[in-house]
């Protein structure tokens, strides 16, 4: 199974209690699920987060590979 790292961004770092995590995942979906599993408020944020893979805006079914750096944005409010 690929190791990959997440990397929190605004709420959902405040959620996790960290800046990054790595983890074993197939997809941002499992990644999702392995990082928040007993972790209610950490799983809340990641529910409503837009995903990046290495950079590009991926959903959460896209396919991981080791290596690969995922980033999780909150909706941000301000202007």
């Amino acid at each position: 199974m690929p190791e990959v790292t997440i990397r929190y961004f605004a709420a959902a770092r405040s959620a996790a209690g960290q800046s990054s995590a790595t983890a074993e995942a197939t997809s941002i979906r499992e990644l999702v699920g392995v990082v928040s599993a007993d972790r209610p408020e950490l799983a809340r944020v990641l529910s409503i987060c837009t995903f990046l893979l290495n950079g590009e805006r991926a959903d959460p079914a896209t396919v991981l590979h080791s290596g690969a750096q995922v980033d999780a944005l909150p909706p941000f409010a301000g202007g």
